[in-house]
């Protein structure tokens, strides 16, 4: 019984935890360390319709699952900070003006951009909404990343082509979903049980 407490109370410590997953690579790992998440995750597939694999691609791919993420500093005159280069924060890297648009669209005044279930609602809503205004297949993982670093109307001009990095990253992306999706397929049976019935099997 002793060993059974242990278990649960470390169970409920890491689902509380905002610590990055320890082997991101592997979307069972970061599931199976992070039970809430995948149950968030599943609400904003519910939700918006968006396969688990491409958010959570994406999500890496901005923050690296840090909850309190930013991007570097911009320097005047190569040594004096001035600020962020860009508002983005959080898991998914949202800028504050899109954030906000989120938030009113979708009546969630509440949320938080270092929250993860917020954050993985939001880039379902992203998704969702580059597939309703570019015609981007939500399980397009490649081009559903351009929108999301080059904003709808940057990606229907298709600023991308003159960012060959840009166009590898996505492609780096869309190599990553394709794993994950191809591992989430050995472990959703038992994500799905919930951690209290998986203590127990």
């Amino acid at each position: 019984m002793k060993k059974v407490f242990i278990a649960l109370l470390s169970l409920l410590l890491v689902s509380c935890s905002t610590l990055p997953p320890k082997n991101p690579e592997n979307i069972c790992s970061i599931f199976e360390q992070n039970t809430d998440w995948y149950f968030a995750a599943k609400d904003a597939k519910e939700k918006w319709g968006v396969p688990i694999h491409v958010p959570m691609s994406m999500m890496y791919q901005e923050s690296s699952f840090k909850h309190d993420a930013t991007p570097p500093m911009d320097y005047f005159l190569g040594f004096i900070p001035i600020g962020r280069v860009s508002s983005a924060y959080g898991y998914s890297q949202a800028k504050t003006m899109t954030w906000e648009d989120y938030m009113r669209e979708t009546d969630n005044s509440g949320a938080d951009r270092d929250d993860f279930d917020d954050a993985i609602d939001f880039m379902g809503w992203f998704i969702y909404k580059s597939q309703k205004i570019n015609k981007t297949s939500k399980w397009d993982a490649y081009n559903q990343y351009l929108n999301y670093h080059e904003g709808w109307g940057g990606f229907k001009r298709k600023s991308y082509h003159k960012k060959k990095w840009l166009m590898a990253v996505a492609k780096k992306v869309d190599s990553r979903a394709r794993r994950y999706s191809a591992q989430l397929k050995k472990c959703e049976e038992s994500l799905g049980k919930g951690w209290w019935s998986r203590l127990f099997s």
